[in-house]
């Protein structure tokens, strides 16, 4: 069935043409009525219809009702149809994998979260995630030839483009992608996690109907997801986004991209362990304490984050003084795009108003005020879903780029 159904999308894609336009409008509005979808690509009603009756006969759209609230004949309403085809998402996170399968729609019908799996840049592991993901689509409760694309996340600098990752299996000499589809035997993808995650608050969550919007992913690192005009933005080839990499700090502190003085370096993650360490060896008092003079381990983003949970003084300290730096530095990202939502995301997210508030108060005292005024600063809806829920959403958007 899969293979019907890419030959018919890879056919409608060779041009602008009118059904992928409906697609795209689904995609983008959701439900609708044939004036709706006319009005919306700008084509005439009898245009519109048999358009839409061509996508139904292949089988991706079905009728889902009438549209109560309109006044004389009422209209029917039409869908994208859910078992038309699905999508398979996967998530790096740290130490851990998340895998999920949307339908058609893009609804999750079912997700893995916490896959056990640490990255290392050797052939084994990149045989081991093939493994994780082959093993996850044998264990779905549907078969694998329905299943029409796969997206694998990839932190940091990815060009989608040519399906090659900078700094993942490096040892690679063909596109990480090939290799993929070699192992998963399945249309395979990949696409930088932060993008994924602005994708996902686009079209599911908080920033849905927007046109303009930053999505900062404040984890381990820092990134930014750029959608203007209703689109993602990659630059040149798919760089786009390393806002944790631009120069701010006369601090001498080595990033691990080599450079010194990063913007995350004071303002992420690994910036929260390293200060929130440094002041636990210097004898501040911390329910975290036990862990790095006494046992003299490491501190992980999970440990932080529960004690912030917990409401440890020190922590929710160190942590408001790096959302306060950040909130300077994103003022600046406010200044350039101007966009109308800036949205908070990542695993620091889970912070919730202890992030958050502290940025929004830093955005507004560094950037200027009459573009401030037109920013809504807020936090992400889809939380820790939204990496494998964006991957999902990505896989479907690549069956309707054209060629």
């Amino acid at each position: 069935m899969n293979q019907d159904i890419i030959k018919y999308i890879r056919k409608i894609n060779k041009k602008p043409s009118v059904q992928r336009r409906l697609l795209e409008q689904f995609i983008s509005k959701g439900a609708s009525t044939i004036p709706e979808l006319s009005k919306g690509i700008g084509v005439s009603l009898p245009t519109a219809t048999n358009a839409l009756n061509e996508l139904m006969a292949q089988g991706l759209v079905k009728e889902v009702g009438k549209k109560a609230d309109s006044a004389g004949r009422i209209p029917m309403v039409y869908d994208l149809k859910p078992t038309a085809g699905y999508f398979i998402g996967v998530n790096p996170e740290m130490n851990y994998l998340a895998l999920a399968v949307s339908d058609f729609c893009g609804d999750l019908i079912t997700e893995k979260q916490r896959v056990p799996y640490i990255y290392e840049n050797t052939p084994e592991n990149l045989e081991q995630l093939g493994a994780i993901i082959n093993d996850y689509i044998d264990n779905l409760p549907i078969k694998r030839e329905e299943i029409l694309e796969v997206c694998v996340n990839v932190a940091e600098r990815v060009n989608p483009f040519e399906g090659r990752a900078y700094n993942r299996f490096t040892f690679l000499e063909e596109p990480l992608t090939e290799k993929l589809i070699q192992m998963i035997k399945l249309p395979t993808c990949i696409e930088n996690d932060t993008r994924s995650m602005t994708y996902a608050e686009y079209i599911k969550g908080c920033s849905k109907g927007l046109k303009d919007v930053i999505f900062v992913n404040v984890c381990w690192g820092l990134g930014i997801g750029i959608i203007i005009d209703g689109k993602l933005y990659y630059g040149k080839s798919g760089y786009s986004g390393e806002f944790g990499h631009m120069t701010a700090y006369n601090n001498d502190i080595i990033c691990h991209c080599g450079k010194i003085g990063c913007v995350e370096t004071e303002t992420s993650g690994r910036a929260l362990k390293r200060k929130l360490t440094e002041k636990i060896l210097a004898g501040k008092p911390s329910i975290l304490s036990d862990k790095v003079i006494n046992k003299k381990e490491e501190l992980t983003l999970p440990d932080i984050l529960d004690a912030i949970a917990k409401e440890d003084v020190l922590s929710l300290a160190t942590l408001q003084h790096i959302a306060d730096e950040l909130g300077k530095q994103l003022a600046g990202i406010i200044n350039i795009f101007n966009p109308e939502m800036l949205v908070i995301g990542g695993e620091m997210s889970a912070t919730g108003d202890y992030l958050t508030l502290p940025v929004n108060m830093g955005i507004k005292k560094y950037s200027l005020n009459i573009m401030n005024e037109d920013s809504q600063i807020v936090t992400s809806t889809l939380k820790g879903q939204a990496g494998v829920i964006g991957a999902c959403l990505i896989a479907r958007s690549k069956l309707l780029e054209t060629e």
